[in-house]
């Protein structure tokens, strides 16, 4: 395992873990006691944030709302370690997955550092667009830089806490990636580096209140639901008894509709061989 892994894990970690107790806060160094996620499912995203695409164009965060779900990563682009392994992971999720970017939904990636730019945005694209491999994969992961007050409310409407080091001139950060529904609303937090390609295909697929996917997701979706405590789906058990039990049954009522109809059959043969006879 590599050091940015372990690092990303011990973020993560403080992202999900409970209040700590008063010995563990004072071992704890200060800035990390700034580093959290909040889930906040369900909190409509402001639409009318102003960022800048790529290409330095002016837009508002709404112009994205209203027609597939969105993953949505929360980064800066000059990070040495952490927010690569979140979009490495994000992009390992996407590919492996049968939805397409652009067809099935979008991918936005927010700079939350408000002196990164548009060139750096670019760089990231053509990076990330390029490996993803499939067609439109340019025009659909939109990689944006904004002001301060645009991050700020993004970031708090998401529930994303982080701060600066100036020490070392980088950010303390927590890593995870949300799903948010057509209309902006967050429905699903991903956390670590990793991201389960099975649990981000459902989170998309109950995002676009199944206008999107396969009748097999909304048999998965029956046995799995996404917990909040853990940011993954997860079995439910009674779901997977009834529906045992009621394939039992129609198999049971299967059986008896064919074994009765098979002795129907017999009685009905036997008093014909019997008047042949005499």
């Amino acid at each position: 395992m590599s050091l940015k892994t372990i690092a990303a894990a011990c973020i993560s970690a403080i992202a999900l873990a409970p209040a700590p107790s008063r010995a563990q806060a004072l071992t704890t160094p200060p800035i990390l006691r700034e580093v959290s996620i909040s889930q906040n499912l369900n909190a409509q995203i402001p639409t009318d944030l102003a960022f800048s695409d790529e290409n330095g164009n002016a837009l508002r965060l709404g112009d994205f709302f209203g027609k597939k779900p969105i993953v949505l990563s929360l980064v800066y682009f000059d990070c040495p370690a952490l927010c690569t392994e979140v979009l490495n992971g994000e992009l390992h999720s996407m590919q492996a997955i049968t939805l397409n970017l652009g067809n099935d939904f979008d991918a936005v990636t927010v700079s939350f550092e408000p002196k990164d730019t548009p060139a750096l945005a670019k760089a990231k694209r053509d990076v990330y667009a390029g490996q993803y491999g499939r067609p439109g994969a340019a025009q659909n992961w939109h990689f944006l830089t904004g002001e301060a007050s645009s991050i700020n409310a993004l970031t708090q409407a998401v529930g994303y806490h982080y701060a600066y080091d100036p020490s070392i001139r980088q950010y303390a950060h927590a890593t995870a990636i949300m799903i948010l529904t057509p209309d902006g609303r967050v429905a699903r937090y991903f956390y670590g580096v990793q991201y389960p390609a099975r649990d981000v295909r459902l989170g998309l697929v109950e995002a676009s209140a199944g206008k999107v996917g396969a009748i097999t997701d909304h048999a998965l979706l029956f046995c799995y639901q996404y917990d909040p405590e853990t940011g993954k789906y997860g079995l439910i058990v009674m779901n997977i008894v009834r529906a045992g039990g009621g394939l039992t049954l129609l198999a049971l009522g299967i059986f008896m509709f064919v074994m009765f109809r098979r002795d129907r059959r017999q009685h009905a043969a036997a008093p014909a061989a019997g008047a042949k006879v005499s």
